[in-house]
């Protein structure tokens, strides 16, 4: 799935340390990386995140629940 325009970095991060399964960023040379490991999380956003927001990932999450809390985080927004 694609998730788009994240302005609220900590709360995405939240949302995904809440997942059950596995949840993987795809970069763009096709590499997967477990976002549920904080070096992920710190390495994956520093090559990503420049100026506050994250325009566009691509995300995939394996369990349908956890696909569910991303779809509700993305368009719930930040709260």
């Amino acid at each position: 799935m694609k998730v788009q325009n994240i302005t609220n970095i900590d709360k995405f991060f939240s949302v995904v340390d809440d997942c059950k399964g596995k949840v993987e960023l795809v970069t763009g040379e096709g590499d997967r990386l477990n976002l549920k490991s904080k070096l992920s999380q710190y390495v994956s956003m520093a090559n990503i995140f420049s100026n506050g927001e994250i325009p566009e990932l691509e995300i995939i999450a394996y369990e349908k629940e956890d696909i569910d809390r991303l779809i509700k985080f993305m368009v719930n927004g930040d709260n």
